[in-house]
């Protein structure tokens, strides 16, 4: 990634902030890590990381469109996909967590790790998210493939 993308991408980031120059503050001189609001410019869909990353690879495909923001939160063992904020969506899933208006979601800057969180794919500033039906769609692939590869309980 260019400085040039990676300056869009802290001022894409930093403008979900009540104060966008205090968080690009905190994430160069403090601990790395500020929390941002979504339901504004973005909701995030938080699966298990097995999930998240089987997703994010069927995602990553030449027919496909270049996938949206990822982030990896490797001591929560989440993966988190930024999607258009909608607040009528609704995701239904073991493990599923929807983070949109009024939830705070802790984010590196697009440049670097800090403490456990990484960008699997960071924001380019150019606003682009993951398309909500394509995410569906590997989603349900992924947890399809996984089901087929985990041994049931008990087993």
């Amino acid at each position: 990634m260019s400085y040039v993308m990676w300056a869009r991408g802290v001022e894409w980031l930093a403008a979900a902030s009540t104060d966008p120059r205090n968080c690009k503050r905190e994430w160069d001189q403090g601990h790395g890590v500020t929390l941002l609001e979504a339901g504004r410019y973005w909701d995030v869909l938080s699966v298990p990381d097995g999930l998240g990353l089987l997703t994010l690879d069927l995602l990553w495909q030449p027919a496909l469109p270049v996938p949206g923001p990822t982030l990896v939160d490797t001591a929560a063992h989440r993966v988190g996909f930024f999607l258009p904020p909608d607040p009528a969506s609704r995701w239904v899933g073991e493990g599923l967590r929807q983070a949109g208006r009024g939830s705070w979601v802790a984010v590196p800057p697009p440049y670097r790790a800090a403490r456990f969180l990484e960008w699997l794919i960071p924001p380019d500033g150019s606003g682009a998210l993951h398309s909500p039906g394509t995410l569906e769609l590997a989603l349900r692939q992924a947890n399809g493939t996984m089901s087929v590869l985990t041994p049931p309980r008990g087993a």
